[in-house]
């Protein structure tokens, strides 16, 4: 596709996770075909090896950080009358941010379109050998920031628990929470110790009420590491193993709940990967 087969707007194009291998062939061509390319840097990670292979899949780009996409008033304006590529890891709608671009675009009369890539979430679930239909609602593990530490990641998960469904947990990728620098994965050692902070602070606040559940270090556990490349992992075991891993760069964590037999040699096998 040429440029000037690209209409004028923006468009977000998600280039699937981890690996170009899994951009689809319209979100090449589309992404070839525009004026300007931008690499969305905060909201999920492109391994450097891949970065590098980028500008030879979709031509010449800069990466564009957290200020410049929720505050886009630049990005809107040079989308108003030529085709600008946002290139998104994983899926583009996934994240909420690229949700209110959609909106701002509506709102100003500028074009908007999505070309969908392969989720990092939906692989993880199918490469888990867990149901899909038995996740419950997802939850993001925040960096803790200074004195404080939110605990609503903890009790969606216990809730999903109570409920019979497993939970997929995204680990942070900012200590900064600004998203302006390049993004630092959560390990799995500090994921697993932010897990039992919250457990403590919950049991603390409900002078131990009705909470056994919370105590996090015997739970199971299933860690998915680099998603989507050549170095993608799967190990299962209770938590306190998967905190000791060291392996991988950017890890995704899942807490399953009552597993069917299935189920259970799913996750049994993985823990021999």
């Amino acid at each position: 596709m040429a440029a000037h087969e690209v209409p004028a707007g923006l468009w977000l194009i998600g280039i699937g996770p981890g690996d170009l291998e899994h951009m689809t062939q319209r979100a090449r061509s589309v992404a070839r075909g525009c004026k300007k390319r931008y690499l969305e840097g905060y909201t999920a990670v492109l391994p450097e090896e891949q970065e590098v292979l980028l500008e030879s899949v979709v031509g010449p780009w800069e990466r564009m950080m957290r200020p410049s996409v929720e505050s886009p008033e630049d990005l809107l304006e040079e989308s108003r009358n030529n085709a600008v590529a946002l290139l998104v890891v994983g899926d583009p709608m996934q994240a909420t941010t690229h949700i209110d671009l959609e909106a701002r675009c509506m709102e100003e009369g500028i074009g908007f379109e999505v070309i969908p890539g392969m989720s990092a979430t939906a692989l993880a679930v199918s490469l888990s050998g867990l149901q899909s239909y038995k996740f419950g609602r997802q939850v993001t593990l925040p960096y803790p920031y200074g004195d404080y530490l939110a605990t609503s990641p903890l009790e969606m998960i216990l809730r999903n628990l109570e409920a019979g469904l497993h939970t997929l947990v995204l680990l942070d990728l900012d200590p900064t929470g600004m998203g302006s620098d390049l993004p630092i994965p959560m390990r799995p050692s500090e994921a697993i110790t932010t897990l039992e902070e919250m457990s403590l602070k919950l049991l603390e606040e409900s002078d131990g009420r009705n909470l056994s559940r919370v105590l996090v270090s015997e739970w199971r556990g299933m860690l998915l590491s680099d998603i989507g490349t050549k170095d993608q992992r799967v190990f299962s075991g209770n938590l306190e193993e998967i905190s000791k891993i060291q392996e991988g760069k950017v890890h995704t964590l899942i807490i399953p709940s009552e597993m069917s037999d299935n189920e259970r040699e799913a996750f049994r096998r993985r823990g021999a990967t």
